[in-house]
């Protein structure tokens, strides 16, 4: 069991707030092929002159890339949270659980193969796969069930996760001239976002955040097992279906903007519980914070690890959450 560290809810959320600022401030000019300063970092936000190439640099490319990592960042980490809860399972995250590979699948298909994007957007393909990747994990890991054991619903997840990464290499194989672009988007990557994927992310993951943000009262009770919140007068099936919507919703966007982004569901929330507890009033706003640092800061370091060339993002949190995993497995938590 994690031990929550003396620090006041007020303080933790000013504290990452500062730390997130500072981390977008630094994302904005470092490691940059056209020299920026940090100054004109500012200048660019707040007096932005079209005449100065550093101006242009970190108003168009760096500006919507540094809020796209924080807005998914975030939204996974509050996947993560959200499915922990609903299983009651601290190993729970999207990528363990087969919704990240599902997704994956979905836009991979409709990237590859003979389906068309003009008949569905690759944002609703990458929802019907995670929804039907987590349904499988859910109902072969006996999610459902009373008493159902922790290690069989990890044990469908990886086998379902399996499943989903060997489709989506079949597909890739099967369609070589989009090999290229589909495996660099699969590695997971903020390099190519743009003001249109932003403004299509946030007008799907906002929404969805606050929604998820107001029923943590009601996430809290699932803690208290099926039979206690049903005395309650609590609709548990459809708590559990509004849970399992707002996890779908949030995965499938991030994954279709910027590519399998790992990790970061699993041990995020674990973080914000070290930091503030078990009350999921609390540790969902903390984690989403954490979850935004995180990700700037693997797409600070993706930068910093080959400059000028870029390494995914997606393999820089790979790095750091697989030791984290096998921690947490080997911890039992």
């Amino acid at each position: 069991m994690h031990r929550a560290l003396p620090l006041s809810f007020t303080g933790v959320i000013f504290t990452l707030a500062l730390f997130l600022t500072l981390m977008m401030w630094i994302a904005l000019f470092s490691y940059s092929a056209v020299p920026v300063s940090a100054g004109e970092a500012v200048g660019a936000i707040f007096s932005f002159d079209p005449q100065q190439m550093a101006h242009v640099v970190v108003r168009e490319l760096r500006l919507p890339r540094v809020l796209e990592a924080a807005v998914v960042g975030s939204s996974l980490a509050g996947a993560g949270c959200l499915m922990q809860a609903l299983t009651r399972n601290p190993l729970a995250s999207p990528s363990l659980f087969g919704v990240n590979a599902g997704a994956a699948l979905g836009m991979a298909l409709v990237t590859t193969l003979f389906i068309s994007q003009s008949m569905i957007s690759s944002s609703l393909a990458a929802m019907v796969g995670g929804f039907g990747a987590w349904t499988l994990v859910m109902t072969l890991g006996g999610a459902w069930k009373m008493g159902s054991e922790r290690g069989q619903l990890i044990l469908a997840g990886i086998a379902i996760s399996a499943l989903c990464s060997a489709l989506t290499k079949a597909s890739v194989i099967l369609a070589e001239d989009q090999a290229i672009a589909v495996m660099s988007w699969l590695a997971g990557s903020f390099a190519h976002v743009d003001w249109p994927t932003l403004k299509t992310s946030c007008l799907l993951l906002a929404p969805t955040s606050l929604a998820a943000l107001l029923i943590t009262p009601k996430i809290n009770l699932l803690a208290m097992g099926d039979e206690r919140v049903k005395s309650l007068g609590v609709n548990l099936t459809r708590l559990r279906i509004l849970i399992a919507l707002i996890v779908l919703i949030l995965v499938s966007i991030s994954v279709s903007a910027v590519g399998a982004i790992a990790f970061v569901g699993l041990i995020v929330p674990h973080m914000a519980r070290m930091l503030v507890g078990f009350d999921y009033r609390r540790i969902l706003p903390v984690a989403m914070l954490v979850g935004a640092l995180l990700t700037i800061s693997a797409d600070i370091l993706s930068r910093a690890v080959s400059f000028p060339t870029e390494t995914p993002a997606g393999a820089v949190l790979a790095l750091i959450g697989a030791p984290c995993f096998l921690y947490l497995v080997r911890n039992k938590q």
